[in-house]
């Protein structure tokens, strides 16, 4: 399945779904932490799971530590 018109219909709306939720909460968690909120709800809507990752490590485990 490496050609992306064998993807359904419904598999589109999840990965828009997935991405958007994403996006979103980055942005509204990096928005009360105040850590550069638009940057991260951007690159929320890219791709999955890595910015998660990425946030997690870079933002809220440091802030933790302190």
């Amino acid at each position: 399945m490496n050609d992306p018109t064998q993807v359904p219909w419904y598999g589109w709306v999840l990965i828009a779904l997935l991405l958007g939720a994403q996006g979103t909460l980055l942005f509204l968690d990096a928005r009360r932490r105040g850590a550069r909120a638009w940057f991260w709800g951007l690159l929320g809507l890219i791709q999955f799971p890595m910015p998660t990752l990425f946030y997690w490590l870079l933002v809220v485990r440091p802030r933790r530590r302190q």
